[in-house]
């Protein structure tokens, strides 16, 4: 992206709204589109949802394509059921039972997935209208801040929170993405991630099945039916899951019931402190296109999802996507963390600050 970025505002919506704050006031607030731009690099963003909407870089022949499932209008992440893009939280992922204990009380979250709470409830951070903090399209590194004040009680999670995203051009063709939340007045689980679709081929170019990836996670946490954690963390060798060197997902997908949707324990160098440090955490290759993304993060897992729920979704550019059309890497602490004690911790305290900062590297193969 260039250093002079212009503002895309395609639609700017009003939306009244209730239940936006602690006192349960509507407002009315607005929804834009809004871009970062460096050389042939260029990124558009939504404040509903804190969301990645479009990703342009060119191919190994220097041809530009958009490698991120989305839609066109605010009305349809407004609607959207699948999360493309979204900054999801307060808790990422699944908590079973939609329920947790925490210094002796049990709290009792929204269910929006079964029995279980998924990406933070009905109105997960996914679902809520951001303000724009800070916005420097023209910046030497580009970039736009996002907040949001989650409240004592939302989705039924104890304590005020406050929250904020940065997505940042760092040098060519990085973005950076820093999550922070600082709990307010109670100790409260914090577990973020951001729900970007892949697909380095281009949004609208078929399916991943052929991309090859690598995670550095030799590790799993398995998952029951319902996919809540069991509880136990496995090794991946000898099993489908092993992508500890490059393999195309396709090879043994028909192995699994619906495709991959499975945290893997990243592995940790010795001596270091997970949460403190920066580690590589994935690497996708699309040979057709020459595009490589390589994911590095501070966190102890990652989510590898195949897109195995999207049914006909309709997208931007009249685009439909169906099963395995993209694929998601999210950056996380292990699922269901609050509710097994041998899972790193994701409990924040008042006064403390949780981060989860990653970097998407972006390169190409001829």
């Amino acid at each position: 992206m260039t250093k002079i970025s212009l503002v895309f505002c395609f639609v700017c919506v009003v939306f009244a709204l209730a239940s936006f704050s602690a006192t349960a006031k509507s407002e009315k607030k607005i929804v834009k589109f809004y871009e970062l731009k460096k050389g042939d690099f260029s990124l558009k963003f939504t404040n509903w949802g804190a969301t990645i909407v479009s990703v342009i870089l060119p191919d190994n022949k220097g041809k530009l394509a958009d490698v991120v499932l989305g839609y066109d209008k605010i009305s349809s992440y407004t609607n959207d059921t699948v999360y493309f893009g979204a900054t999801v939280g307060r808790v990422a992922n699944r908590i079973g039972g939609a329920k947790f204990t925490l210094d002796g009380k049990t709290y009792h979250l929204a269910a929006n997935d079964g029995n279980n709470t998924l990406h933070g409830g009905h109105r997960g951070f996914g679902d809520v209208i951001w303000t724009v903090k800070k916005y420097k399209p023209d910046h030497r590194n580009p970039y736009i801040t996002f907040t949001y004040h989650s409240f004592d009680g939302e989705q039924g999670f104890p304590g005020a929170v406050k929250v904020s995203t940065t997505f940042m051009i760092l040098g060519k063709n990085k973005l950076t993405v820093d999550m922070k939340a600082k709990a307010i007045n109670k100790a409260t689980p914090i577990n973020m991630a951001q729900h970007v679709y892949w697909n380095l081929g281009g949004h609208n170019s078929g399916d991943i099945l052929s991309n090859t990836v690598q995670i550095f996670g030799s590790h799993i946490t398995p998952v029951d039916k319902n996919l809540i954690p069991t509880g136990k963390i496995v090794p991946v060798k000898d099993t489908p899951y092993d992508f500890t060197k490059p393999n195309t997902i396709g090879s043994r997908i028909s192995q699994l019931p619906s495709g991959y949707d499975i945290n893997y324990a990243l592995d940790i160098n010795e001596g270091h402190e997970p949460k403190h440090f920066m580690k590589k955490a994935a690497m996708v290759y699309n040979s057709k296109s020459g595009r490589v993304l390589e994911l590095w993060s501070n966190q102890v897992g990652v989510q590898f999802y195949t897109g195995n729920m999207l049914t006909s979704v309709e997208g931007k550019d009249g685009a439909v996507y169906h099963k395995y059309a993209a694929l998601c890497l999210e950056t996380q602490g292990f699922p269901d963390s609050v509710n097994h004690p041998n899972f790193p911790s994701q409990i924040v305290y008042p006064g403390k600050t949780y981060t989860n900062l990653m970097v998407f590297k972006f390169s190409t193969r001829k």
